[in-house]
């Protein structure tokens, strides 16, 4: 199995794109180099594709790094695509390290199944659910998962009705409906401040979901799929913040306060911890994932009684060594290496998911 080539994917045309930058940086770092042969593949911010030189990819890298090595490209967007598509056609399988639209909305997922490349990850349907907020909720809602109350607005005229407002009460959040890492998330005590708000975060979707405050604490659950079949949920994982910084766990807490910390695993009741692994293992299935998926939900307990309210799922979550998933996994002694080589095992083994390719 020595010389699997592995496309790493990453970049992406949202504001994400430093984001999935750094992911695929840890990725690349901890590729067992003895096995896998990467060739670094980057969606830059005006849509070109840009492909590294395998031989000039050093074994660390940092997001910066990895941005220069797939820095200037002569071509158009569709010459580049073209490009990367030939390129893309002639691995192994591929790695989609994105985040955020045009990427983990299902889009490379697709362009992978007409290529007949087998993919780490999700497919197209559990993708584009998994990344539409809305979306989620309704199907998650369907088999029996509790989600936050919410109105979703369809366009920068709409707005609450007297009765939305009385139901959802205050604070409430204000998020794109396919944003992710938090970014444009707004928090307000104040109806004063909605409009604002709302128009801020129509600026980055044509969706904008208005949902209550859910209280409680955040917990994440991370689930992998085996090469065998195997679906299996991770300890959970509560992002410890300094509470008299922030009133919610922002893009600026998650990623740029050194003092917010993991706990690993997570202070709960064993029985509340059992339902959380459940819970995840069900959206998993329920969402018709593959390979790997986080599931963050609130557990608030009061008079006695613990309530779990899915959150958020992520179909590519973060995967720096500091982000939620590998450091989820690893807490269980495997290394990222090990984790990187079940998920690529596991798209080996799964193969081509196109449409085509069953009926063929």
């Amino acid at each position: 199995m020595a010389g699997i080539r592995i496309g790493v994917l990453f970049g992406g045309q949202n504001t994400e794109h430093e984001i999935s930058c750094n992911s695929a940086a840890g990725v690349l770092t901890h590729l067992n180099r003895e096995r896998i042969d990467p060739v670094a593949v980057r969606i830059a911010e005006d849509g070109t594709w840009r492909i590294a030189d395998r031989e000039a990819t050093p074994a660390e890298l940092d997001g910066a790094t990895l941005k220069a090595l797939t820095g200037e490209f002569a071509g158009t967007r569709a010459q580049t695509l073209a490009s990367a598509v030939t390129a893309l056609a002639g691995l192994d399988a591929v790695f989609p390290v994105l985040h955020g639209v045009v990427g983990e909305d299902g889009t490379v997922p697709g362009l992978l199944n007409l290529l007949g490349v087998p993919y780490i990850g999700n497919d197209v349907g559990a993708s584009a659910v998994g990344m539409d907020k809305e979306f989620t909720k309704a199907v998650l809602s369907a088999v029996g998962v509790s989600v936050a109350d919410g109105v979703v607005l369809r366009g920068p005229d709409e707005t609450l009705t007297e009765q939305d407002r009385e139901r959802l009460g205050l604070p409430v959040f204000i998020k794109p409906n396919s944003g992710g890492s938090s970014i444009g998330v707004v928090r307000i005590s104040d109806w004063a401040d909605l409009d604002a708000a709302v128009t801020a975060a129509f600026k980055m979707d044509t969706k904008v979901l208005v949902e209550r405050a859910v209280p409680g604490t955040e917990i994440g659950i991370s689930v992998l799929e085996f090469p065998d079949g195997r679906v299996l949920p991770s300890p959970p994982v509560d992002s410890h913040m300094d509470p008299g910084s922030y009133d919610f766990l922002s893009h600026e807490a998650k990623y740029h306060d050194s003092s917010t910390t993991l706990r690993i695993p997570a202070d709960l009741e064993p029985r509340v911890a059992a339902d959380l692994a459940d819970q995840a293992v069900r959206v998993f299935r329920a969402l018709g994932c593959t390979g790997l998926l986080r599931v963050d939900s609130f557990v608030h307990t009061a008079h006695g009684q613990t309530s779990i309210v899915l959150n958020e799922v992520n179909t590519l979550p973060g995967l720096t060594p500091a982000s939620q998933f590998p450091a989820a996994w690893m807490s269980t002694g495997l290394t990222y290496s090990e984790l990187l080589d079940i998920l690529i095992d596991t798209a080996l083994a799964r193969g081509v998911r196109s449409r085509t390719a069953r009926a063929s």
